[in-house]
């Protein structure tokens, strides 16, 4: 008898819960979802088959495609934020931090990295006192250096309300670019540092021209999270402008702007079946960006690894 590979039943059974609990809670209320987005509701208050035409309603009427397109608009610019502030301040924390020279290097990381481990209703709640017009302490620190002339109250003007956001949202979660590049960092083999100190390059000349390119395929990564979870965002603007994201909804994004259509806030109604569409279009982008990722520029960035 020919004797196989022997097959790893264990692996499945070890899988098996963490798959059963994802499916249930993530995959099964996805696909619900997508499904509910082609139904509505007739005149009768029947619930019948409606094809694409939500979708349509969401993109053509201007009811629905004035909002849209600002939530959409505001939720690309948060994410810009996020990408040209969080993530190379990440990198530059973990370049730093990376260095055998610094001192209390340990404390240094875990203190960066804390914030990210704060509640978002915690985060928004601080963040207003902070920067409240009337008695928060941010107008009296900027005095302190002879810039309160500069203080405006960020947070009810409707240019830089959502920059202000995105900034605070930087300031919770640059820990985590910041641990993952690090981890990036330490597993660079200490002969390719070694070869490259041989030839003369050290110190920031080292990380830009060997480090940098070696650690590309974790900027990668770290760069697609953040998108999908700027396009997923909802709690810190929740938390700190409302449901209506304002003021006038300046701060609104796709999150908020679903969570109105679907539950209904103050006298607006909530609407399943548009609600639904706009999940599913949150769905269709984010698929696209990661789809776009995947293989349009990982497979270039393959080739730096080890």
């Amino acid at each position: 008898m020919a004797s196989g590979r022997p097959v790893r039943w264990h692996i499945a059974v070890f899988l098996a819960p963490a798959v059963a609990v994802y499916t249930a809670l993530m995959i099964i209320p996805l696909f619900g979802t997508l499904a509910q987005s082609l139904f509505n509701v007739d005149g009768t208050g029947q619930r019948v088959f409606v094809g694409l035409q939500n979708f349509a309603r969401l993109f053509g009427e201007a009811l629905w495609s004035r909002q849209f397109w600002n939530a959409l608009g505001n939720n690309a610019w948060f994410f810009v934020i996020h990408m040209l502030v969080q993530n190379p301040v990440g990198v530059a924390l973990a370049a730093l931090l990376s260095s055998p020279k610094l001192r209390m290097a340990a404390f240094y990381r875990t203190a960066i990295f804390i914030p990210t481990i704060l509640s978002f209703v915690i985060v928004g709640f601080v963040w207003k006192l902070i920067l409240n017009p009337n008695w928060g302490i941010a107008k009296g620190l900027m005095g302190l250096v002879g810039l309160d002339g500069f203080f405006v109250p960020w947070l009810g003007k409707e240019d830089y309300a959502l920059t202000t956001l995105a900034l605070v949202s930087v300031w919770q979660f640059v820990g985590i670019p910041m641990m993952l590049i690090y981890a990036a960092l330490l597993s660079i083999p200490d002969e390719v540092l070694e070869a490259a100190e041989m030839d003369g390059i050290s110190g920031w000349s080292q990380f830009w021209k060997i480090k940098l390119p070696l650690i590309l395929p974790s900027i990668g990564i770290i760069s697609i999270l953040t998108f999908v979870g700027n396009f997923n965002a909802f709690d810190l603007i929740y938390v700190t402008q409302g449901a209506l994201a304002g003021p006038d909804f300046s701060t609104d994004i796709l999150g908020t702007f679903l969570y109105r259509t679907f539950f209904g806030f103050q006298l607006q109604l909530g609407d399943p079946y548009m609600g639904s569409a706009i999940a599913g279009a949150m769905f269709g982008i984010i698929l696209i960006g990661v789809s776009a990722y995947l293989f349009g520029i990982q497979t270039r960035l393959r080739r730096y690894q080890f």
